[in-house]
């Protein structure tokens, strides 16, 4: 999938140092479940394996990995309809469509050849610009989880998200 002058494609083993260093900044992890200070074996056990049911996508751009995206399918014979994603943009490259991209292509796999039918995704209540993107494309607020995560030396909320189709 091409977009602007970046292109998208699943994350490879040697992309794994470039993915640590996005979610080591500040933004990223405070942003995410992730903590500070990243180690590369947390990355490589993370992503050097492949788990059935995970997709890790990345935008590049002249060997520069601009975000990545992570997709886990539920194996849970009930919920396997149903996939949960995560994202981080590199500072530097916000504002560029490089989040909106990573989220058109995982939703393309999620509906179009994985069959999912339902795709969540939990975004810290003050994360506005990322709440703006997920309604841009389509996902619905459905409820607030209070305290879901402790974050800087305080408990805070996550907006829970989703969209559907065929439902």
């Amino acid at each position: 999938m091409e977009d602007r002058n970046w292109h998208i494609r699943r994350s490879e083993f040697n992309d794994i140092a470039q993915i640590r260093a996005i979610y080591a900044q500040a933004s990223c992890y405070s942003g995410t479940l992730q903590l500070p200070f990243p180690s590369q074996q947390l990355w490589e056990k993370k992503l050097g394996q492949v788990t059935p049911g995970f997709y890790s996508l990345v935008a590049e751009q002249d060997e520069r990995i601009l975000g990545q995206l992570g997709m886990m399918v539920h194996d849970n014979p009930r919920r396997k309809h149903v996939a949960n994603l995560g994202l981080g943009v590199c500072e530097s490259a916000r504002g560029q469509g490089v989040g909106k991209a990573l989220m058109q292509a995982a939703m393309e796999l999620a509906f179009n050849w994985l069959a999912i039918k339902r795709i969540e995704i939990e975004v810290y209540t003050d994360n506005h610009a990322a709440i703006a993107l997920y309604q841009s494309l389509g996902f619905e607020l459905e409820g607030r989880a209070k305290g879901y995560a402790f974050r800087n030396g305080e408990y805070v909320d996550v907006e829970l998200m989703a969209k559907t189709v065929g439902l």
